[in-house]
């Protein structure tokens, strides 16, 4: 950062300087990790050596919440893709089926909102459209926390259920699907071109849940980006100016990554043997009858107990897929 003409180039320093905070933070966050192994390891030879049950006991939990913290640094070594320490955008639509597929979207819907929850990450509801009967019929969720998108970009593509259906009175089993995009959430060290000309912005009354006063009045936005036709609404909030906001935000990171597979399909950077995730294919199902079990396709991981996957418990499912990607 001292050499001569560093700071000539603003954008580009900051995207050193932030590089770096980032090693460095790891670096220490290994360091703190090491030095509580090694207390405990003095702790433990002076446990055994007075067969103090209680500081056995106590050191076991200590260890296992080390352990805990050392998993999460390997988790943080495989998020190495260039993007993967920004927080997510993530986007949920349900397949064709009305009733039934608009209820397995919300089902995914809480699922991530509880992911987040478990981890201690902030969530923030920026589209959320009720269906006419139940369930929703599009949400988008941002996940504002580092390394939220290199974590959950495994999720993008069709999630399939197989349940007995409760909106059938003859107790059939029934198949439905939702689409899961994530995004990544583009910050001020990541430059997206959006000219004010190139968007069409159109305001509407909000349906839904919300109160008189967003059903009565245009808060709901939506903006289209003509060069790419893109298109993004929010009407989560009651302030036609927040939503703007929030569709801005969500358009900002629809049209980085539509760039980004752009370049992809012209460099043809893809490895062989290693393919991205298509929008349209099919990644994980969920199967609640005859028999309960979750299986990813990509990975071949299979859980059995599906309703603690649906709870949010969706790591195992993460880390298969990092470590698939990150094998040679």
């Amino acid at each position: 950062m001292s050499a001569p003409g560093f700071w000539d180039r603003p954008d580009e320093a900051q995207k050193v300087v932030a590089a770096m905070k980032r090693a460095r933070k790891t670096v220490e966050d290994w360091k703190v990790r090491d030095q509580a192994l090694g207390a405990i390891g003095e702790m433990l030879d002076l446990a055994e050596s007075e067969s103090d049950e209680s500081m056995l006991n106590e050191l076991n939990r200590e260890l296992d919440r080390v352990e805990a913290d050392v998993h999460d640094l390997e988790r943080r070594s495989l998020l190495s893709g260039e993007y993967d320490r920004l927080g997510a955008i993530v986007s949920i639509h349900p397949g064709a089926g009305g009733t039934e597929s608009q209820d397995w979207a919300e089902m995914l819907y809480r699922m991530y909102t509880r992911w987040a929850e478990r981890h201690g990450y902030p969530v923030h509801v920026l589209d959320l459209q009720p269906g006419d009967e139940a369930g929703i019929k599009d949400a988008t969720l941002e996940i504002d926390t580092e390394y939220a998108y290199g974590n959950l970009r495994s999720e993008s593509g069709v999630h399939r259920l197989v349940r007995i259906s409760p909106y059938d009175a003859n107790q059939r089993r029934h198949t439905s699907f939702a689409s899961v995009f994530v995004y990544p959430m583009v910050d001020d060290t990541v430059t997206v071109d959006i000219q004010p000309g190139d968007l069409r912005v159109d305001t509407f009354r909000a349906s839904g849940a919300g109160g008189q006063h967003v059903n009565k009045t245009e808060s709901a936005v939506r903006i289209t980006h003509l060069p790419t036709g893109l298109v993004v609404q929010s009407q989560a909030e009651r302030s036609q100016h927040r939503n703007r906001d929030f569709a801005m935000r969500i358009l900002k990171a629809r049209v980085f990554l539509h760039m980004k597979e752009l370049e992809k399909q012209k460099t043809a950077a893809l490895s062989a043997g290693k393919k991205d995730i298509d929008f349209g294919s099919q990644i994980r199902s969920y199967v609640l009858h005859p028999y309960t079990m979750v299986n990813d396709h990509r990975t071949e991981l299979k859980v059995g107990d599906v309703y603690a996957v649906l709870d949010g418990k969706l790591d195992e499912f993460t880390d298969a897929y990092l470590k698939m990607k990150d094998a040679p």
